[in-house]
């Protein structure tokens, strides 16, 4: 399962809209890379591939591919803005440690 926010929730259809994709979803990843190992990635996608998982909230589909699953399940995705930064912020059950900005995590 996948959370999200009530406020990711209104910012994801506002960047979908932007995207020009309203009846896309969210596809949230996991890459090798950045300071703890993993990384994050988010795109918008028309149709989700044949293996995802799908989750849907508040009018809001995600797409996770099978693999980036068993690191994020149980993930909340928050949306944040203010003086400390704005942007989409990780809540991830399964990371032993993350980086300073939060985008990258080791489990």
């Amino acid at each position: 399962m996948i959370n999200l926010t009530e406020s990711a929730v209104k910012h994801i259809k506002r960047f979908r809209e932007d995207e020009k994709m309203p009846e896309g979803g969210l596809r949230v990843g996991v890459v090798g890379g950045g300071c703890s190992g993993l990384s994050y990635k988010l795109e918008f996608q028309k149709e989700p591939q044949p293996n995802d998982k799908i989750f849907e909230q508040d009018g809001v589909k995600v797409f996770i591919d099978p693999k980036s699953y068993l690191y994020v399940k149980g993930l909340t995705l928050d949306y944040q803005g203010g003086l400390n930064g704005t942007g989409f912020n990780f809540k991830n059950p399964n990371a032993s440690k993350s980086c300073g900005c939060g985008t990258s995590f080791s489990v």
